[in-house]
């Protein structure tokens, strides 16, 4: 590529579903049907915690942040990977795939800084329930969800300007979907700086993450076996369970992806699908283990739909 001008409009093909042409329509409808209920499931989780005043707590107000980061997430992947797999068209312009990388980055990156906030709270209510109020005041809860996400978009919008200033000497995306991963293998010349930022900003966010959840999970587990109320403790640690449980599957998937793209003996196909889970299984879940979880989303929930209902 001569200029960089000619780049952006540059088409790029992506690798194809390997899905026989009979279940192809399936697989869409499938697909289509699993989109649909993200957004319904989000969506009714969003409106719950908005539209009822007893759930404008911080707890709440953070767990928000949640089903907008997933919306996100799961719109960045289903709309062009079931309009190429019904269409079987696998081009691409390259700023169409850098928008979806730079979305589908932001989402998993996102999913983690939200997970330590809502740990951090968890934390601050159960080992410092008298600082609680002030610590998690109206003031510091805004501070802490612009902070999650100005490190967000500041992280992925610095490691993805330094792909999209490069010529590109290839127009074969090596997965279904973009990412960055897959930006940085059009690149002609030297990409070490490229290499280099990403595996940083990816170490720092993983160990920063692990390292304070595992503090705060511990700090959360020692005051639970000390106190003495059994009540408190099974709440506390039903609440803090359901947050591990998501941080946890979050983390195995998401590293297995980054590490995957490092190495070229791992399966491709394993690759992909490792990859589209990510975006696929936390947004379809999340909504439905906190809804279940959390007595006081569930009872909502009700409440909502049986007024909806009841004005038909």
């Amino acid at each position: 590529m001569s200029s960089n001008m000619s780049v952006y409009s540059t088409l790029l093909t992506l690798e194809p579903i390997e899905i026989p042409p009979p279940y192809i329509l399936p697989v869409f409808m499938f697909g289509t049907l699993t989109y649909c209920s993200i957004l319904l499931f989000n969506i009714t989780l969003l409106l719950t915690i908005a539209l009822n005043h007893k759930l404008h707590k911080p707890m709440y107000i953070l767990l928000f942040n949640m089903p907008l980061n997933d919306i996100m997430g799961a719109t960045a992947l289903f709309p062009q990977i079931m309009t190429n797999l019904l269409s079987q068209n696998r081009l691409i312009t390259y700023s169409t795939c850098y928008v979806q990388a730079f979305l589908v980055h932001l989402y998993g990156n996102g999913s983690f800084l939200i997970l330590l906030a809502m740990a951090y709270d968890r934390y601050t209510a159960i080992c410092c329930p008298l600082k609680y109020n002030t610590l998690m005041s109206q003031h510091n809860l805004v501070k802490i969800i612009l902070t999650v996400w100005t490190i967000n978009f500041a992280m992925i919008g610095s490691l993805l300007a330094l792909s999209y200033r490069q010529e590109i000497c290839s127009t074969r995306i090596v997965d279904s979907f973009c990412n960055n991963p897959c930006l940085m293998k059009l690149i002609c010349g030297d990409i070490r700086l490229n290499n280099y930022y990403g595996l940083t900003i990816t170490v720092l966010l993983h160990f920063l993450t692990v390292f304070l959840m595992l503090f705060t999970y511990i700090q959360i587990l020692i005051t639970c076996v000390l106190r003495r109320e059994s009540d408190a403790k099974s709440k506390a640690i039903q609440t803090c369970g359901t947050h591990l449980v998501v941080y946890l599957c979050l983390e195995f998937s998401a590293l297995f992806t980054i590490i995957s793209h490092r190495f070229d003996n791992v399966p491709q196909e394993l690759r992909r699908v490792l990859g589209a889970s990510v975006m696929i299984f936390p947004p379809f879940l999340n909504p439905l283990i906190y809804g279940l979880k959390t007595k006081e989303i569930q009872q909502n929930i009700l409440v909502f739909f049986h007024k909806r209902i009841s004005q038909l």
